[in-house]
């Protein structure tokens, strides 16, 4: 890669992490930011208040945006992995079907 290429990337990185990092939201802030998860937790807590969980997560993300982003990322990556799959599976076959014998 050209130097400027990576000069550009690393901008694009940094302009992308750096308000993440910088900004900390306020607790009515994050509570926009609740999914299904955090709401079903609080509704089990109401129902039964001794209820433990069976497991902890790995790592807790240090707000609700970022756990969001994260989602989004992963979603993003997926459809991108399933269009590129679809895209080559049709390109194959239409390259098949140009290539075969005519009758």
């Amino acid at each position: 890669m050209k130097r400027q290429n990576l000069l550009l990337l690393a901008a694009v990185i940094l302009l992308t992490a750096l308000p993440l990092l910088l900004i900390k939201p306020t607790s009515a802030e994050e509570e926009l930011f609740t999914g299904a998860d955090g709401q079903a937790e609080t509704v089990i807590s109401e129902i039964e208040p001794g209820y433990k969980p069976w497991f902890a997560p790995l790592w807790e993300p240090p707000s609700n945006e970022i756990e969001s982003l994260l989602f989004g990322l992963q979603a993003a990556l997926g459809a991108g992995v399933i269009g590129y799959c679809l895209g080559l599976y049709r390109g194959r076959k239409l390259g098949r079907d140009h290539h075969a014998p005519s009758r």
